[in-house]
């Protein structure tokens, strides 16, 4: 059956009704969060000063399946979700690969990626406890503009503290989240006391997520009926993304594949966790013998660092001025500023910590690519698959090739299942850089 097959789809009414919470799941408890000046594991009551309780219930919760609020699923269904499965039959032919490899588009949103999955989530608790202005930060403008889009729907203000390198390098990413009313801020900037601190120490500098989480705080402790929004690495985020992989799992299960690679790239885990944990649930449950493969800048690697000695396992912040709690993750370091990369989205420092339990329990895997092979797969895909990826989408695209190419030599028929987590439409400046265009 999945030999002819081009496109996969779901209906409306297939769109999950829960989210996946894999906090029950995984293999040993979760370390605590820990409060940045006690040093002692965070209350319920603290975590509140920065999110809502619906937020925080969810980040604690041990429930495995949390119910979507008909008002998120409809906001979803509006979006474009269901979004499809295609067979990438163009590119394997390219490749002379016996493996099958299927992609799953979460670039066909309005935002252009996968992070509305979690931004719409967002929003609506927070407009359901009376939030009125959320602020957040941005790598490459894709969750700037998932959360500016999510908040316009339901009547809020939005922040954008938008890493600076990206800032200049993508501007059109700033013009979608203005269009959709949101301020948008380069980071450092002179607008909070870290920013202007940082400024002060280099007025050139190129920013990092890192410090554009800490202007983005800075401003929701100061402000009031105002909450912030992170786009990754915490337990609410990769719940609201397991849309992603429950959808994958049932468009596999129509056509009877079986996959044996799952394979997202990661800058701080939630569209590889959106993708992976629904399968990894049943992996751990013995029902499947899938390698899961995180795949990271060759510049940021937060997991694949450990064999270098550049990352560690362990408590540190999620921001560059020490504010947020202290999370036990995969990191290089909170001060750590990495190139000025194009893979904007993937330039932070540290890894979700679900994620990286998962990887120092060895139940997934992680890879590490450098920026002209990801440019190189993606000029393939477009050329295959008639889609421009993001440059963090191309990372995932680089090792489903590579993998592609050893069932080319070894003569295995695998199924290579790639999350294709945003397009690049808005990176072109980027590909002139590197193409000479």
């Amino acid at each position: 059956m999945a030999e002819n097959i081009i496109k996969v789809t779901l209906d409306v009414d297939e769109l999950p009704k829960t989210w996946y919470n894999i906090l029950p799941d995984l293999p040993e408890p979760l370390p605590a969060a820990l409060h940045p000046a006690t040093k002692e594991p965070l209350r319920p009551e603290e975590w509140e000063a920065l999110f809502p309780k619906g937020l925080v219930r969810q980040e604690l919760s041990e429930e495995t399946d949390i119910r979507i609020p008909d008002e998120v699923r409809e906001a979803l269904i509006r979006i474009g979700r269901p979004t499809p499965l295609y067979r990438a039959k163009r590119l394997e032919d390219a490749l002379k690969t016996p493996a099958r490899i299927y992609y799953k588009r979460e670039d066909v949103s309005p935002a252009g990626s996968h992070k509305p999955n979690t931004a719409i989530a967002q929003a609506y608790f927070n407009y359901s406890e009376g939030i009125e202005h959320l602020t957040t930060e941005t790598g490459a403008g894709q969750w700037g503009s998932a959360l500016s889009a999510a908040a316009s729907y339901f009547g809020m203000k939005c922040t954008v503290f938008m890493v600076r390198s990206s800032y200049d390098s993508k501007p059109y990413r700033k013009y979608v989240m203005k269009l959709f009313g949101a301020d948008v801020i380069p980071s450092p900037s002179d607008t909070t006391e870290y920013g202007r601190c940082m400024l002060k120490k280099d007025p050139g500098c190129s920013g990092s997520l890192g410090i554009a989480i800490s202007e983005a705080i800075e401003i929701a402790m100061k402000s009031e009926r105002t909450k912030y929004s992170l786009g990754s690495v915490l337990n609410h985020v990769m719940l609201h993304q397991t849309v992603i992989g429950l959808e994958t799992k049932k468009q596999l299960e129509k056509i009877g594949e079986k996959p044996d690679k799952l394979i997202a790239c990661v800058g701080g885990g939630s569209n590889f966790a959106g993708f992976t944990f629904p399968f990894i649930r049943d992996k751990m449950k013995g029902k499947n013998d899938i390698r899961f493969i995180a795949v990271e800048p060759k510049s940021v690697p937060s997991l694949t660092g450990v064999a270098e000695g550049t990352s560690r396992y362990e408590y540190d912040f999620g921001d560059t001025a020490g504010m947020t709690p202290l999370l036990k993750m995969h990191t290089l370091g909170h001060d750590f500023i990495p190139e000025t990369i194009h893979a904007g989205g993937l330039r932070y420092h540290g890894m979700a910590p679900t994620v990286s339990l998962l990887y120092d329990h060895g139940i997934i895997d992680a890879e590490a690519i450098g920026q002209e092979d990801t440019f190189t797969a993606s000029r393939l895909f477009t050329r295959t698959e008639g889609i421009i990826p993001a440059p963090e989408s191309s990372h995932a695209i680089a090792s489903a090739i590579s993998h592609a190419l050893e069932c080319k030599k070894t003569g295995d028929p695998g199924v290579i299942v790639f999350n294709l987590s945003g397009h690049g439409l808005l990176d072109l400046q980027n590909y002139a850089n590197i193409f000479s265009l």
